[in-house]
């Protein structure tokens, strides 16, 4: 579905590399707080994947955006792009969305945290849901805020290197 909404593998694998990190950090939280695997734990990793590949998906689009202004800037007006201008775009698309994806994380922090203290009907499923997204939505903030622009410059750099770089289909 990836590949059909960014027409590109690479863009594709970019956003699916959230899931990696996002169950690092899952994997992190059910280990610290001796919780054993069980059908609820895998419910919460299907739901913080599901959060995971979400927030890439809308970073890169926002990266895209960002960058496609500028490829149309320099096309209007005839001139050559730089690594600069990706850098740029890059940042710019990032800051964009910051806040955004720090809202999230904290909204979903905030709302899932009272459940690991939780005793009472239901508490003993509840737990193992919240385990794992609370764990991975750190981790997964982490690559979306840092890792993930750092890739796109690489990936963008070389396509501008290579004489392959255009406006996404995208956006």
């Amino acid at each position: 579905l990836l590949y059909m909404v960014f027409r590109d593998a690479v863009e594709a694998t970019l956003v699916m590399l959230s899931v990696p990190f996002a169950l690092v950090g899952g994997v992190y939280l059910l280990w610290s707080m001796e919780v054993n695997f069980s059908v609820a734990v895998a419910v919460g990793f299907i739901a913080l994947f599901g959060v995971a590949v979400e927030t890439g998906v809308v970073m890169v689009v926002y990266l895209h955006e960002a960058l496609d202004k500028r490829i149309r800037r320099a096309a209007s007006t005839e001139t050559d792009l730089s690594g600069a201008d990706i850098l740029a775009a890059t940042e710019e698309g990032s800051v964009l969305r910051l806040r955004p994806k720090l809202m999230t994380v904290a909204t979903t922090l905030l709302g899932l945290t009272p459940i690991l203290w939780a005793a009472g009907t239901g508490a003993d499923v509840m737990r193992p849901i919240a385990i794992p997204m609370i764990g991975g939505m750190v981790t997964s903030a982490v690559h979306v805020l840092l890792v993930t622009p750092v890739i796109f410059i690489l990936f963008k750099e070389r396509a501008l290197r290579q004489g392959n770089l255009v406006a996404s289909a995208v956006v």
